[in-house]
């Protein structure tokens, strides 16, 4: 996430979004290496239709904020190790945990909240002090507000469905999945702001759909297919 996030600092939001999608490739090729994921041409087929899709939605959608990059190569590599570390973060909770009978949320996201506070929480302090970022309170309450609506909402809710889903499905499925919030955020932007979107727009949108579903479809025939061959355990006499 600070990478993709730092990312936008020195390129583009078109190129960072583009990049961060590529994380379907890491995620089936780090997948396929732990034997998380089995990959098959229409899994791979899939990725490629669904970043092709960001790319056009990212090109076409009207970005009101862009900027000049400052360093474009910097921030594309920031992008792309972003999405190099999700892919190895999603098949890694995977392949240690496998599903969700084998976790304890609560318990899960308690020690997560843990860390941040007695590990990650001090180096605030360490920037304020450096002068390398200041640290402030929030200046009223309705931004205490919004800040603890997103910490439920955007940060706690957010990752607990999608920790359920990687456990549930897999981790290609989720990170396609993902990628349909470029699209329903832009949705949004033509149902709430009244933005026109370009028929470039609508045909990213489809081609991203059409490859979560096109995913989602391969890992359903796959995972019959496994439970087809199974074979039935049964109890045989012991012979003395």
């Amino acid at each position: 996430n600070w990478c993709t996030n730092a990312s936008l600092a020195y390129t583009t939001v078109a190129s960072s979004t583009i990049l961060a999608s590529t994380s379907g490739f890491f995620t089936l090729g780090i997948g396929s290496l732990a034997g998380i994921e089995k990959f098959t041409l229409i899994k791979f087929l899939t990725v490629i239709i669904s970043v092709i899709g960001v790319f056009l939605i990212s090109i076409k959608a009207p970005d009101e904020n862009q900027h000049n990059p400052i360093d474009h190569l910097f921030g594309d590599s920031l992008a792309l190790v972003g999405a190099f570390f999700y892919g190895c973060y999603t098949v890694l909770l995977k392949l240690r945990i496998q599903d969700e009978s084998r976790i304890n949320m609560p318990l899960f996201f308690g020690f997560v909240g843990l860390y941040n506070i007695f590990l990650l929480w001090p180096l605030f302090l360490l920037l304020h002090v450096t002068g390398v970022e200041e640290f402030q309170l929030p200046p009223d309450g309705n931004v205490w507000i919004m800040i603890m609506v997103n910490a439920l909402v955007g940060t706690f809710l957010s990752d607990y469905l999608w920790l359920l889903s990687v456990l549930m499905t897999s981790p290609l499925v989720v990170t396609l999945g993902l990628s349909l919030t470029i699209p329903l955020a832009l949705f949004g932007d033509y149902v709430f702001k009244g933005i026109i979107m370009n028929p470039g727009y609508w045909l990213g949108a489809l081609l991203v759909v059409s490859g979560f579903l096109g995913v989602n479809l391969a890992t359903i025939k796959e995972s019959k297919r496994e439970h087809k061959f199974t074979p039935l355990l049964i109890d045989e006499p012991v012979t003395m």
